[in-house]
Order: structure tokens, then sequence, then C-alpha cells
């Protein structure tokens, strides 16, 4: 409720970065970072993203790991607490080299058959600590391209044919496949999605609440947004994001 006096220490709010904190793959803008510190002076805040703590700090600022109580970068695989690494987690150990290796080989395989996008560019699959990031057209895209390819996939389907046919051809292994952003799909182990973060924080408050734009199911925000150990909020940008939060806790 507005104005409703809360124990800083027993509450937390976890924001989603693109299209929460910021616009896609841009830089938080100085209202948002405003309405941060203002947020912090109340309550516990914290970052949890599917992008690498570099890509954070593109967006966030070089003084993320002190801006906010919590990082986690992701996914929560690589986990910050007031500036100091709280724990990492490594996908290749976890499968094997063997399956991984099979798992990259059938992406390329897939992604060089589709030719019905407009361009194609550079970095097709990006190898993170907890996932793989998987790109039709390339994460070395322009800002125009993104965007283009974007409306073309909302029309075309291409990335959720792609997650179709992983799952087709690797129905033993455990792996969860999220849409998210503009141009790409994560892929990773059952259970390290966003709600992989909260074994670090569930036990020390009363409420965790989460904000993201990815909300729906199939979306790299649903799990976390659903789970019963948050309160979830769609938004659906960053002027949202700070009419919410002023609604919530001012």
């Amino acid at each position: 409720m507005a104005g409703e006096k809360r124990d800083r220490s027993k509450v937390l709010a976890l924001f989603d970065v693109d299209g929460t904190l910021t616009e896609a793959r841009k830089g938080i803008q100085q209202p948002m970072i405003d309405m941060m510190k203002e947020l912090r002076s109340k309550i516990t805040i914290g970052t949890v993203g599917g992008s690498d703590l570099v890509k954070q700090i593109e967006q966030l600022g070089k003084t993320v790991l002190t801006d906010f109580d919590y990082c986690f970068s992701e996914n929560g695989l690589v986990a910050y607490k007031n500036g100091e690494m709280l724990a990492k987690q490594s996908l290749s150990k976890y499968l094997g080299e063997d399956t991984l290796k099979k798992i990259i080989n059938f992406m390329l395989g897939y992604m060089a058959k589709i030719d019905n996008i407009p361009v194609k560019r550079g970095t097709f699959i990006e190898f993170r600590n907890g996932m793989l990031n998987v790109s039709p057209i390339g994460r070395n895209c322009s800002q125009e391209e993104r965007d283009a390819f974007e409306k073309f996939d909302l029309e075309h389907n291409i990335r959720k044919d792609f997650v179709e046919a992983l799952k087709k051809e690797f129905p033993d292994v455990d792996l969860c496949y999220s849409i998210g952003g503009q141009i790409s799909f994560d892929v990773f182990p059952r259970g390290w999605d966003k709600t992989y973060c909260l074994q670090f924080v569930k036990d020390d408050f009363d409420e965790i609440h989460f904000f993201g734009d990815k909300t729906f199911e199939g979306g790299n925000d649903y799990e976390i947004y659903a789970c019963p150990d948050t309160i979830g909020h769609t938004v659906t940008g960053p002027e949202d994001t700070i009419r919410q939060l002023k609604e919530l806790f001012f």
C-alpha cells in the first residue's frame, strides 16, 4: 500500500533489466537512477537478469554492484551481495562437454538452414556460465536490425519453432528454454531460470517483489513472476516501473 511503513531489512524488490529498468539493450536513464536511489533508502533492492555481468554493467553503469544490494547476472548463477561475490555456477560442468557439444552442433546446423530471415550477422550462440544464449540473427546486429527481427519473429515464430525443434531433439536432457529480449532465447538446466537467485534471499525477507516485462508463460520472467515466494508485477517499460513503484512504496 502506498505510504505503508516497511522494515527495509524485510522487504526486497528484484528487477529484470531489459524492458524494466531500461529499454531493451539500452542504458539506464536518470529518472530510473533517481528512483532506485530513493527506493533503496526505503527497502532492499536487487537486479536479476539473464545477461552476464559485463552486459549489466554496460546497461546499468560501472557502479552497479554498489548501486544495488544484490546483483544477480545470468539468472543468479553469478551472484553478488553488497559488491562481493556470493556464488558462481558452471553450465559446462553440469551438463558435461559431450552433451554440451551435441546441443551446440545441433543449434549451428539448425540455424544454417534458416534462410527466411532478412539478415544474419555474427555471434549466433553466446556461451555463458549458466546458459546458452541463442540468436538466429546474431547478437552483432545493429539496433535497427534488432528491431526489424523482433517484428519479423512475432509474425513468423522463428524462435518458438527453434525451441520446439530443440525439445524434440533432446527430450532426455532436462533443459528449459526461455524467449526474452528482441532477438534471442536462453537454454539452461531446469531450475536455472530466474528463480535460481531466490535461494540466496528467500529466507531473509518477508516480502520479495519482482518486476519484469516478459512475465507471460514462455517469457524469461515467467517462472520468478509466478513463483509462490515472490509478489510478481508486470511492467510495460521503465516509465511504468517507476509509476508502479511510486504506488507501492511511496
